[in-house]
This record gives C-alpha cells, structure tokens and sequence, in this order.
C-alpha cells in the first residue's frame, strides 16, 4: 500500500485520520502506532516481525546503554562501566548495519564470490534473500537514536512512543529520514491548527499530482529507453533525461506527500527536497536532494572522520570520498552504485579542494556554463543508477556519445519525444523554482494577493488530483521508485 494507491487514499488514510481527531489526545500515539504497524503489515507481511524485532531490540538495549552512559557521566575511574558502555554500543552498530547487510548486500557478495572464485562455491552457497521493505531507513534511524544516546541523549522510557518513532506510516517507506531528538517533543506538544492542515493537504496534493501526473508518465519513457536492445543518441539522452526527472518527481513527491500527512497529524518533519536542479554545484545539489541523508552521513560519519577540521588537504579528500562511498553502497550493492558514490564524491572534492563554488559567484557565464555541467553529472550519475549492472551501465554509456556507431535517432526516439513532449515540457519547468518565485512576488503587494494566490494555487491542485485519480482508476503502473533502495 503505497500514499497514491487507491486503497491508501479512500480507505485507510480517511479512517486513520477521522479516528485520530475522535480520539483523546492522550491515546492518539497508540493508535497512530497501531496504524503505522498495520499500514507495514499490509505491505511486507513476510518481515513485519523483524520489524517488530528491531524495535525491541533498540529500545530495551538503548536504555541499558544509557543508564551505562549516567554511570560514567563524570568518572573517569569507571574503567569497567566504560569498557561495556561501547561494547554494547558496538554490539547494536553490528546488530543493525548487519541485517542491513545479510538483506542488502550478501546476495550480490555471494554471487561475486561464485563468478570470481569458482573454488569457492562449495563452501560458500549463492543466498537468495528478500530486501525487507524500508528496511534501509529504519536501520539509519534506529543507528541515529544509539549513536544519539551514546553521545549522551537520554533514551525513550516509553516504549510506544520509540516504536512510532521508527514505523510513523508517513515516513517509514522513504524518509524523511527522522531523528529522536526532533521527534520526541512532538509526541507530546503538537498542535493541529487549521492553517497547518491546509497546508498539509497542499503539501500531500502537490506530491500526489508530481508523483501521478508526472513521475509515472516519465517512466514510460525511461523504461522504453533503458529496456531497449538498441539505442540510437537521441533515445539514450530522452531516456536519461526522462528517468533523472522521474526519480526527483517520485521522491520528492513522496517525501511531499510524507511532509503533508505529518502536518495533517500535528508532526513537522524535515525538508528532504529543495529544487536541486537549480543547484550550481555538485555540493549545492547534495544539500538539496535527499536532504535528511546527506545530513545523517555529514552528522553521523563526515564529522566522526574529522570533516573538513582536519588539516590535511588529503585527509578532507579522504573524509568525503569514504562519505560518497559509503553514500553509493547504502543505495545498492551492485558496482554502478559504487560508481556513482565516487563519481559525486570525487566532484565535490574537485569542488572544495578548488573552492570553485566561491570563484564562480561573481563569474556568471562560467557559473551558467558549469550548471550545464552539473545537470550532466546528476543525470549521468542517474544512469548508472538506473542501469541493469555494469555491462548494461558501459551499453548505455557507449549509445549516448556515439561510441558504438548507433544511429543519431531512430523510430523509438521520434515516438517517445513525440508523445511525451508536453509532459517534459511541464516536468522541466516544475523541476526549478518558477512557479515558488511567481507566487511570492504577488504575494508580496499584500495579504489579500497572498490569499488570492494561495487559493488559486490550492484549486490547480485539486482539480489535477481529480485528474491524477482518474489515472489511478485506469492504470495499474504505480511503483514507488526509490522504495528499491
């Protein structure tokens, strides 16, 4: 069940939200929780019970690594309180980060294993294990909250209130990826206000409609792109392009629609998306896609490795390629992931080391000509992430710049720009910021242009969710891209 699936829009979410404004506000987490376990029940039933693991295990050894931390809080000489206090810390890394990797990752390790070291195959059987869902972000929340305590947050007495905190349905799936800390107070003063719901609805209706009208249509175009045995120029860029504007409108509408249901609960999560495609640098576009997980590497490894404090020019380098690294694998196993961490890693090295974002700013036909670079690295980069594996990764690679003497453009290429040309048009002009810059300079003349535009802008919503609903009831194609990670 996924928010732009019929059942989650007209039976569940309707009941989930009727019932919490029935209920008292002191029972409303409970039964926030219970949805939020039958709404990942409904979804990955075979996994439901790990899920439920997981959270014991965090929460009864989070609260033994705090009362370990209080009793060295201050002394020094409690060498052997000290010694348990990482060791059970380290224990709860390995315990998360390794179901994170028998799930994730010891498919492919085992397979490489097979192809690279043949001997090996009777000692070493090929798994087959099935990625449980959401299984990548609540690890990184659940790590957050240990992390957290071991650098002295006290832990969550209550247990229902960590339980929700790991599985709130409106972003269990993809993020925002949360941290206790934020959350904590909001389990107990939120406030449902009128201007806030609207906002939420406004903020779910956006992210619905990018995710309906734009994501999926895209899609069909990508898929025709990188499904296809031959490829001609113009095709491998139209399908590069579709599947970069496809990702952003499938995550950020999400992460749109995630920040919409909070609201309309009383919860405010981070920001995850700020139109990253008006970035002028690599390093600008990582501080506005996917938000809260470059905040959890730069918070939870990036500042641990040393950040840029360190003196050393090596060592800052070091720092943030293990970052964009770690960043490649924590999407995927397979080596274009691996690729693609390096590939945005070793640009915002390349970045820093020449402190080029500083140079441009007074420079603006080099910073026009390098933000043309910068969408070529981020729709490159998206390549690989699409790609099948690293043969199929070099195919494409080859197709887009000619390389294996294919032709300019063919029959493919002239339908799909043909009939999807009006939805690449709108998917462009809504991945930057016009529409933001538009109604803020009429909202400026006054709060009566500011009600006019908000209302008009609340209508265009409405009435392309009427339309994004009649799509839903005629088509069945309607994945989350990014649950894949």
């Amino acid at each position: 069940m996924t928010f732009s699936s019929l059942e989650f829009l007209f039976f569940f979410f309707p009941i989930v939200l009727a019932v919490h404004f029935i209920l008292p506000s002191k029972v409303r987490n409970y039964w926030l929780l219970a949805a939020s376990l039958f709404f990942y029940a409904w979804g990955e039933s075979s996994f439901f019970l790990l899920l439920i693991l997981s959270i014991f295990v965090n929460y009864t050894l989070g609260l033994a690594l705090d009362r370990l931390s209080r009793s060295v809080n201050g002394d020094d000489s409690n060498h052997r309180a000290e010694f348990f206090r990482k060791a059970l810390f380290i224990l709860l890394l390995l315990l998360n980060f390794g179901s994170l990797f028998v799930f994730k990752y010891l498919n492919a390790i085992t397979a490489a294993i097979h192809s690279y070291i043949p001997a090996w195959q009777s000692m070493i059987p090929q798994t087959s294990f099935v990625l449980p869902l959401a299984i990548s972000f609540y690890s990184f929340q659940s790590v957050s909250y240990i992390i957290d305590i071991y650098r002295g947050m006290p832990a969550e007495k209550n247990p229902f209130n960590y339980a929700l905190f790991i599985c709130f349905f409106p972003q269990l799936l993809q993020g925002p990826i949360l941290r206790f800390r934020d959350f904590r107070p909001q389990l107990v003063t939120r406030k449902i206000t009128a201007d806030g719901f609207s906002e939420g609805i406004l903020r779910f209706l956006t992210g619905f409609n990018q995710k309906i009208l734009l994501a999926n249509i895209l899609s069909e175009a990508a898929n025709a792109a990188f499904d296809a045995g031959e490829l001609s120029v113009g095709m491998a860029w139209l399908g590069m392009l579709a599947y970069s504007l496809q990702l952003y409108f499938d995550f950020a509408g999400y992460s749109d629609m995630a920040v919409g249901l909070g609201k309309m609960f009383g919860f405010s999560f981070a920001e995850n998306f700020n139109f990253p495609y008006a970035s002028g640098t690599i390093t600008e576009f990582w501080r506005r896609w996917h938000i809260t997980l470059g905040t959890w590497f730069r918070d939870y490894l990036y500042f641990p490795l040393g950040g840029s404090r360190v003196k050393s020019k090596f060592r800052i380098a070091l720092n943030l390629l293990i970052v964009w690294l770690a960043t490649g694998i924590w999407h995927g196993a397979d080596l274009t992931f691996v690729l693609w961490g390096l590939l945005h890693g070793a640009v915002i090295v390349f970045e820093k080391m020449t402190n080029l974002p500083k140079r441009l700013e007074k420079k603006p036909a080099a910073r026009f000509l390098y933000h043309g670079a910068v969408l070529f690295i981020a729709m490159f980069g998206w390549m690989l992430f699409r790609a099948n594996n690293m043969p199929h990764a070099v195919f494409y690679t080859k197709s887009l710049f000619r390389l294996s003497h294919n032709p300019w453009r063919d029959s493919l290429f002239k339908f799909n720009s043909r009939e999807y040309i009006v939805t690449f048009l709108f998917a462009i002009l809504s991945a930057f910021p016009l529409c933001r810059m538009l109604r803020s300079r009429i909202s400026v003349r006054g709060e009566t242009a500011a009600s006019a535009v908000r209302m008009v802008w609340y209508l265009i919503q409405l009435l392309l969710a009427v339309i994004s609903v009649s799509c839903l009831v005629i088509s069945s194609h309607n994945p989350f891209w990014y649950q894949n990670f």
